[in-house]
């Protein structure tokens, strides 16, 4: 930028028609200077390079490293010669500046503080032992202000805080890396030295009465916690792995459960043939769909709406997830021999009008769930298959006769979720007076919502099944009887202006 562009842009700065952030913003752009996006979660491994004192001097915040080994930095005044000098200097390293707005400087501190400020505190107080059975007795033995512990109090209150629906304890050769997964993306947080990966993994395993003395072998637990006033069921699972113990806790949050299909993202015509289905006295309908992609939620909001007082319904559930109030729910417990199968044999002698089951993974499971569904009881249940046609054939792999499942299937629905526009700040990440949308944090997203197809059984599909169990076929005949793909009903939440594209394509590919 020559001299009198440069001047005659200072002159109208200072007259207040622009900013002297859009001024720099404008500079930066000008030179060539890459712009900061919040939306990438920084890497916690360099920002702890730079201290605190020296960031909020010049407004600086190492971010990642980039690929010839350089430090991406981000920061108000990339142009700041002075602060690129020191900056060098201190970090031992080449520097690439990035524009940054002040917001998103003092946001990446706060995300630095609050968790590594606690990380430091148990590095520097904590001894640890080297008889491992020592380490175990401290950590049993310690009192609730003890370094581990509220380090593993702040990473999960910080968890509950952003949204988290499952936080990540991974270790791996140097450091045991802290991710929270947010709206279905997980995204690092902080990082905690190897050499407290024990300590943070067996305080974990005593909240969730778990075993704290055997590593080799996988555990499952669950917790009930208090967190900012709200009551939340934590549910705990352990994995050996080549640099320790896996830790995945999965939060569970009462206030989060739809009960309101309507509110789920259910086209109303797709609602209707729902409806039409589950309000059946007898017959099988199976959801549909990965894990993670809302199955049980859907599957509970069906329960609320078909429970009253003139209906037994039980459920057998890998775990129980959500208490619902009136539904007798029954927990899968292998080690008492108590199977899914196990279970629904015993729940078809107690009398139930309706039946959910949590998941159909074998043979048996699924013969007794049709076979039900044939005796004159309503039979909800899950099944792993991308879409609903391809539910048919997955029952027939299984091991279901053809006529078992003419007779018996109301119909199979699939579903994915999508992440929902912010409404906050329209899915920019930036709030209307320009800093960075808190609603999202930067996201440009914030909640989900699900799509639906569904493949409600008739005369013609029946004849199809009976003969062949070819998911092309069934399509094609679905199609001809108004079966519209997920891909159609996501893309008409992208016109509504509730997702967009790049979420659709990502999921829906």
């Amino acid at each position: 930028m020559d001299f009198r562009r440069l001047r005659y842009f200072l002159t109208v700065a200072e007259h207040g028609h622009i900013t002297r952030e859009q001024l720099t913003h404008a500079t930066a752009v000008r030179s060539g200077t890459e712009v900061y996006d919040p939306t990438v979660p920084p890497d916690p491994a360099v920002l702890d390079l730079v201290d605190e004192r020296t960031a909020r001097r010049y407004d600086a915040m190492p971010v990642r490293q980039a690929p010839d080994g350089s430090l991406v930095v981000a920061m108000v005044d990339p142009q700041n010669v002075f602060a690129l000098d020191d900056l060098r200097i201190l970090t031992g390293r080449n520097i690439k500046p990035v524009l940054a707005k002040p917001e998103h400087i003092h946001h990446l501190l706060a995300q630095a503080a609050r968790l590594d400020r606690v990380v430091a505190e148990v590095v520097d107080t904590s001894d640890i032992p080297d008889d491992h059975d020592a380490l175990l007795h401290d950590i049993a033995e310690s009192a609730d202000d003890a370094p581990v512990v509220r380090l593993v109090n702040s990473i999960i209150a910080r968890g509950v805080d952003d949204g988290a629906s499952d936080i990540h304890f991974e270790p791996q050769a140097r450091e045991m890396v802290v991710r929270f997964r947010v709206d279905g993306v997980l995204r690092n947080i902080t990082s905690v030295p190897h050499k407290f990966a024990n300590g943070v993994a067996s305080r974990i395993k005593i909240m969730s009465d778990l075993d704290i003395a055997e590593r080799r072998a996988p555990q499952d637990g669950r917790v009930g916690l208090r967190i900012s006033g709200r009551n939340l069921d934590l549910r705990i699972a352990t994995l050996p792995t080549v640099y320790g113990e896996k830790i995945v806790i999965r939060v569970l949050d009462r206030r989060n459960v739809v009960m309101d299909l309507r509110d789920l993202g259910f086209a109303p015509d797709v609602l209707e043939r729902f409806e039409e289905c589950y309000r059946r006295p007898y017959g099988a309908v199976l959801v549909t769909g990965p894990t993670g992609s809302g199955k049980s939620t859907t599957l509970y909001g069906t329960l609320h709406q078909l429970n009253s007082a003139d209906k037994n319904i039980i459920t057998v559930e890998d775990p129980v997830e959500y208490r619902l109030q009136g539904v007798n729910q029954v927990q899968v417990n292998p080690k008492a021999g108590l199977s899914f199968a196990a279970g629904l044999r015993s729940i078809l002698r107690c009398d139930p009008d309706v039946v959910m089951i949590g998941e159909v993974r074998d043979r048996e499971t699924a013969k007794i769930a049709v076979e039900s569904a044939l005796t004159g009881h309503l039979v909800l249940a899950t099944l792993h298959t991308n879409d609903a046609p391809t539910a048919i054939p997955r029952l027939i792999d299984l091991g279901v006769e053809h006529y078992l499942i003419t007779s018996s299937l109301l119909a199979a629905m699939a579903q994915r979720l999508l992440r929902r526009i912010c409404t906050g700040c329209g899915g920019t990440g930036t709030s209307k007076a320009g800093g960075r949308c808190e609603t999202c944090f930067g996201m440009g997203y914030r909640g989900r919502i699900a799509v639906y197809e569904i493949m409600a059984m008739n005369d013609e599909l029946r004849g199809l099944v009976a003969t062949t169990a070819d998911a092309v076929s069934l399509y094609e005949c679905a199609r001809r009887h108004g079966f519209r793909p997920m891909r159609e009903d996501a893309l008409e939440k992208v016109r509504l202006g509730l997702t967009d594209e790049a979420e659709v394509f990502s999921e829906l590919h």
